[in-house]
């Protein structure tokens, strides 16, 4: 691949990290659409690996996204229903308040099933700072695998190309 689809690729991959930490983009997607297309382009077999490779790096990093916050509320003792109400209140926010609706919707669907349940703000307002930071887990979590999908593709790409 020539140097300029290199730096497309590379480009790709910084839109995807970025969109790791604004959730307007879905960042680990983009990543790996972008490595999927490097692959597509470049010959041979070891492009495919790395795709393999970065797929299983970013499968792990999603899969942690969403288990972080539900275990820490497990651990918090809040039922199911609450990820629910907050997963509800969440995608109603992503589409009424642009970029910030989605964590902000479900921060407060969390709060308000926690209040409903205990009956108290100061036991609500807890159980919501254990989900939130679950969920500043998550993300950084999700930074780390993509920041390493983009550097095992990076390394791969160099040498591959040399």
């Amino acid at each position: 691949m020539e140097l300029w689809g290199l730096a497309i690729v590379a480009l790709a991959m910084l839109v995807g990290l970025v969109g790791v930490l604004v959730p307007v983009l879905p960042g680990l997607a983009v990543i790996w659409a972008a490595t999927l297309a490097w692959a597509w382009l470049e010959d041979g077999p070891a492009p495919w690996l790395v795709l393999a490779a970065v797929t299983a790096v970013l499968a792990a990093g999603t899969a942690t996204k969403y288990l972080l916050p539900a275990r820490a509320l497990r651990e918090a003792g809040a039922p199911r229903t609450t990820l629910g109400v907050g997963a509800l209140l969440g995608v109603v926010g992503f589409f009424v308040v642009p970029v910030v609706g989605l964590p902000l919707g479900f921060v407060l669907g969390v709060y308000l099933a926690e209040h409903a349940r205990l009956h108290s703000q100061r036991d609500a307002w807890s159980s919501t700072m254990v989900t939130l930071k679950g969920i500043g887990i998550g993300v950084l979590v999700e930074l780390a695998a993509g920041v390493a999908a983009v550097g095992l593709w990076g390394v791969s790409a160099l040498v591959i190309a040399a």
